[in-house]
């Protein structure tokens, strides 16, 4: 299928990591419109069960509070979330930097927990095992969505050097064209496969 052999593909893959990226994170606007329609869900549900039995008892007032309730919520938290601010990629590591206050910034791993091509969601972690939830969109720089993507996609440096050595596959072909070792953690006893 590829005219290159996979282990070369797994060391160019290796080899390269993203360019160096720095995007400006504020007020989610997708966030926004995701938690507004969430709650317009919730309304439309009371307001359809109330059409349906035009009975106001005890129970429709219980859901129209908590309808109302979780929208006062959402709004709090997304107004309240404005994590102004700046992820940096440097080529091997992840930076936070808040906007309230420039004094340090630790180094994260970054994981991908909603991918809607516009926005991200991600999850950063630092090392003392610190979570911070950031929503990123495309429209805060246009220009360096596609960078941060690769950013955020592409293996760090530091990524094979955690592995234990068994799981790196060599850059020297395989001595024998005719078979090749498949290595895994699942795996008990080692299978031949013909390339």
């Amino acid at each position: 299928m590829f005219p290159f052999k996979r282990t070369k593909l797994l060391t160019v893959l290796s080899l390269h990591n993203a360019p160096p990226v720095v995007y400006p994170l504020g007020r989610s606007r997708f966030l926004g419109r995701f938690l507004f329609a969430l709650w317009l869900a919730g309304l439309l549900s009371v307001l359809l069960w109330f059409e349906q039995t035009r009975l106001f008892d005890w129970r429709m007032l219980v859901g129209l509070v908590a309808v109302v309730g979780a929208g006062l919520a959402a709004r709090r938290g997304w107004t309240g979330a404005a994590q102004a601010g700046q992820l940096a990629w440097d080529g091997e590591v992840w930076h936070w930097e808040p906007g309230s206050y420039q004094i340090g910034s630790a180094e994260h791993e970054v994981s991908v927990i909603a991918d809607f091509q516009q926005a991200l969601l991600l999850r950063l972690e630092n090392q003392s095992g610190g979570r911070l939830w950031l929503w990123l969109e495309r429209n805060a720089m246009p220009e360096r969505w596609l960078d941060l993507r690769r950013a955020v996609y592409s293996p760090g440096k530091s990524s094979a050097a955690q592995l234990p050595p068994h799981d790196l596959l060599s850059a020297e072909p395989a001595l024998s064209p005719s078979a090749a070792v498949a290595v895994s953690n699942a795996m008990h006893s080692v299978r031949r496969i013909k390339s």
